[in-house]
């Protein structure tokens, strides 16, 4: 009998190592377990791919590495053509849950992120590697649920920041450069918001970087956001996160 290598298989028993009908519903069972994990935490949050897209990404993932194990075992195939063949769709997959917003938003990065390493841990387990499984299950679901306040954190700490814009009329934003300018505030581009080209608003990107001594001291970008919000030009502004 082969050496066990994956730790909690060794732990399992020597038919968990193995195919066979026990230990295909054992890995079936816990690849949906992990993804309904993570699949939770992204509807909890509504995201745009959640509980049943993660748990069908990581089933089909799983059943892929599955049936190369047996093509292996059965025909001696080395190459395990549909577990690649899966990742790569999961990747073309992914993609569709990226949006650009009406305010040149990038949303579901991190959804598709997400479902393409739901994809990885699904294979692990169809292959039998447990034990990577189940870490990369735990790095994924706390990577989504805890490192969120962190980013913000660190966001709202940075000197720089991009804000979408809505200005009354399209000939204001002269006037708020200069606004911006007096603040202490350097612009490091500009972009028109073709979304919005005949609301007869003038709506831009900006990006903006803090270089007043003042503002790096004592101003958070929420209420740097505030301020320029009372100016009687701005109709609406708010930082692009």
């Amino acid at each position: 009998m082969p050496e066990i290598l994956d730790p909690i298989a060794g732990l399992l028993g020597p038919w968990s190592a193995r195919l066979c009908a026990a230990s295909v519903l054992f890995r079936f069972a816990l690849s949906f377990l992990f993804s309904a994990a993570i699949g939770c935490e992204r509807s909890n949050k509504r995201h745009s791919a959640g509980l049943r897209t993660f748990i069908l990404v990581a089933l089909g993932s799983t059943a892929a590495m599955l049936l190369d194990l047996y093509l292996k075992e059965l025909l001696g195939a080395s190459l395990a053509i549909i577990s690649a063949a899966t990742v790569i769709g999961v990747a073309i997959v992914s993609t569709y849950s990226i949006l650009y917003s009406s305010k040149s938003q990038i949303k579901g990065l991190t959804t598709a992120a997400g479902l393409w390493a739901s994809s990885v841990i699904g294979l692990s387990v169809g292959g039998g590697f447990y034990t990577s499984g189940a870490v990369g299950f735990a790095a994924v679901l706390c990577c989504l649920s805890l490192l969120p306040p962190l980013e913000v954190y660190l966001k709202d700490r940075s000197n720089h920041f991009e804000i979408h814009l809505e200005l009354k009329e399209k000939h204001d934003l002269r006037e708020f450069i200069t606004t911006l300018r007096k603040l202490g505030l350097a612009i490091d581009d500009i972009e028109s918001n073709p979304a919005y080209m005949n609301s007869g608003l003038g709506v831009f990107s900006i990006s903006l970087t803090i270089v007043g001594p003042e503002l790096k001291k004592y101003k958070t970008h929420r209420e740097i956001i505030e301020a320029l919000g009372t100016l009687e030009y701005v109709s609406y502004v708010e930082e692009i996160r």
